[in-house]
């Protein structure tokens, strides 16, 4: 692989911890963090016309910081500030070094997370700027990264052998990390039962994107999406077990936009993949990351098609395709492998490869990553 020795250089550089702030709690005050360092390795990659895209390596980092303040028994304002480029919901990474001599982009600060919460027996809410109270498996319906704005709910409760969720909410999606545009309803219930020694989850979701297409915001994101709207359903489901008394975990997710889009329509990207609806990934890892010595395998498959998600808030990991700072994560097909290995409780390498190509054009691409997670 082009660029493998500096990645070994990196990986043996990453092994030693960084000089950071320890985590500290005063009474009902918490502050918290994590720093990443990446080093990023792109290759063989082409556009949608088949011309080949330069290869790549970069040196990134990530920072987050953020406080959480239980104010009374039932309440807690917080915040967060994470790194990257002030146009990018998508990713908090900033590019320290291109290997490739190519343009590392802004760096700046962002404030993600701003809310107030409420909480009494299994009954929570929010109200400001925070991660979709829903469960999750993967990043590739929602990027972790794309904190919505607005008011998420959610109650959890013992029922039967397991534990039911309710989560959803009301919110304005981000464009960049400054402004807004459109509204998104979210509602999702999961159970998850134990049975005969497997813990199963089991979800089902309604995602319905409403675009604004009058507001000027709407058209910066890519491929249209801030002008069509989207009515996604899904279906999840995970088995969680023990083998050789580590964790093996085995999952799946199912998506459909349930939009009739025409073949004519207005927008020529809606109209050449109006029946690019579906999508869905498989997974399974062996092992876990939290304690010293642990370790983690991985493997993933996804095949989503172009409008099955929005691609503005899915993830941004699998390719490169898209803008510096827009990641387009649909109309792909293709395998992720990882590999961790924790330090201790606190710090992590994590290794994945991504092979990916399109399935209505010839665009594809192949990147490598290594991750030194530290969370204090």
């Amino acid at each position: 692989m082009r660029n493998l020795s500096i990645i070994v250089l990196a990986l043996s550089i990453s092994s030693v911890a960084p000089a950071s702030a320890e985590l500290f709690s005063v009474g009902p005050f918490k502050a918290y963090g994590d720093f990443r360092f990446r080093v990023e390795s792109d290759w063989d990659s082409q556009d949608a016309s088949g011309t080949p895209r330069d290869d790549r390596t970069r040196l990134r980092v990530r920072l987050r910081t953020g406080f959480s303040l239980d104010f009374h028994d039932h309440w807690q304002v917080g915040a967060r500030l994470r790194s990257g480029a002030e146009d990018s919901h998508q990713s908090p990474h900033i590019t320290i070094v291109d290997l490739d001599d190519n343009d590392t982009g802004d760096a700046s600060f962002q404030l993600d997370r701003w809310y107030l919460q409420g909480s009494t027996g299994g009954f929570s809410a929010w109200a400001g700027r925070n991660s979709l109270p829903i469960w999750k498996q993967n990043e590739l319906l929602f990027d972790d990264d794309a904190t919505m704005a607005g008011l998420g709910v959610g109650w959890k409760g013992d029922v039967g052998p397991g534990r039911l969720s309710l989560g959803g909410g009301y919110f304005s999606p981000p464009v960049g990390m400054r402004r807004f545009s459109g509204n998104l309803t979210a509602a999702q219930v999961a159970y998850a039962p134990e049975l005969a020694g497997t813990r199963w989850t089991m979800a089902l979701g309604l995602f319905l994107f409403d675009a604004d297409p009058d507001d000027p915001d709407a058209a910066i994101l890519l491929q249209g999406n801030g002008l069509r709207d989207y009515t996604i359903q899904t279906a999840s489901v995970q088995a969680r077990f023990s083998v050789a008394d580590r964790p093996l975990t085995l999952g799946g997710d199912v998506f459909h936009n349930d939009q009739s889009y025409s073949a004519s329509n207005s927008d020529s990207f809606t109209a050449a993949n109006h029946d690019q609806t579906d999508g869905y990934v498989l997974q399974a890892t062996y092992g876990g990351l939290s304690d010293g010595g642990d370790w983690l395998l991985g493997y993933y498959y996804a095949n989503i098609e172009a409008l099955a998600v929005d691609n503005s808030y899915s993830q941004d990991d699998w390719v490169r395709w898209g803008s510096a700072t827009q990641t387009r994560g649909s109309d792909l097909k293709g395998h992720e492998l990882r590999a961790g290995w924790a330090l201790n409780a606190k710090m992590n390498l994590l290794f994945r490869v991504y092979l990916v190509e399109a399935i209505t054009s010839a665009e594809d691409g192949n990147r490598a990553r290594i991750d030194f997670n530290y969370s204090f």
